[in-house]
C-alpha cells in the first residue's frame, strides 16, 4: 500500500473568513445540554415537574414491568406508549466516576474541576449517569454514599445531580418494589 494523499474535492479550498465571520467579541453559540421541559416541548415534562417538587421519577411499562432510565415515552421492549410514572429511591452509591479537569463543554468551564459518575440507586435496578456535587478534589470514591439533589438552572429549568457524602437515611426513599430482571438502562 502506498502512502499517497488524495486530492481535495473541488471547491473545498480554504478561504479567508469574511469580516462578518471574524470574532467580534461575542461569545460563540453555546450548546444547551439541558432539555426543554414544558409539555409543549416534550412528552417527558412530568419528569421535570417532579424535579421541581424535589422528586426523582422514571417510567415503567405496565405490560412487561420493565423499568426505564432515562424516562421514556415508549417501552423499548414492547413499544407500548402508556407508561407509568413512579418515584425512585433518592440515595445510592458511586459505582464508577471520573473527574473532569479540562475540556468542559461550553458554558461549564467555570465549574472545572467537577465530578461525574455512575450511581447505583438503593433498592432499584438502575445505574444512573450523573454529575456529582461536592468537592472534585479529592475525588469521589467507589462505594461512596450519594443523595439525589434537584437544582435550578439560571433560566428557571430544573435538572438533577447527586451530592457526595450523604449519610444513609435508614429508610428507603421512594415507595416502589422493583423486580430483579429486565431493567433497561
Amino acid at each position: 500500500m502506498s502512502d499517497t494523499t488524495l486530492p481535495a474535492p473541488r471547491g473545498s479550498e480554504l478561504k479567508a473568513p469574511r469580516e462578518s465571520e471574524r470574532r467580534t467579541g461575542v461569545p460563540p453559540f453555546l450548546l444547551d445540554f439541558f432539555p426543554l421541559e414544558g409539555p409543549e416541548q416534550t412528552r417527558l415534562s412530568a419528569f421535570y415537574a417532579a424535579l421541581a417538587e424535589g422528586r426523582l421519577i422514571t417510567t415503567r411499562c405496565p405490560a412487561d414491568r420493565s423499568v426505564h432510565w432515562p424516562p421514556r415515552v415508549a417501552c423499548p421492549t414492547c413499544h407500548r406508549e402508556a407508561l407509568e410514572w413512579f418515584d425512585l429511591p433518592t440515595e445510592g452509591t458511586i459505582y464508577a466516576f471520573s473527574t473532569v479537569l479540562v475540556g468542559a463543554p461550553l458554558g461549564m468551564e467555570a465549574d472545572l474541576p467537577f465530578g461525574v459518575g455512575l450511581v447505583d440507586l438503593d433498592g432499584a435496578p438502575l445505574r444512573l449517569f450523573t454529575r456529582l456535587a461536592g468537592p472534585a478534589v479529592p475525588g469521589p470514591t467507589i462505594g461512596e454514599r450519594v443523595r439525589f439533589e434537584p437544582f435550578r438552572l439560571p433560566d428557571g429549568r430544573w435538572f438533577y445531580r447527586f451530592r457526595r457524602g450523604a449519610e444513609p437515611s435508614h429508610g428507603r426513599e421512594g415507595n416502589e418494589t422493583f423486580p430483579p430482571p429486565s431493567a433497561h438502562r
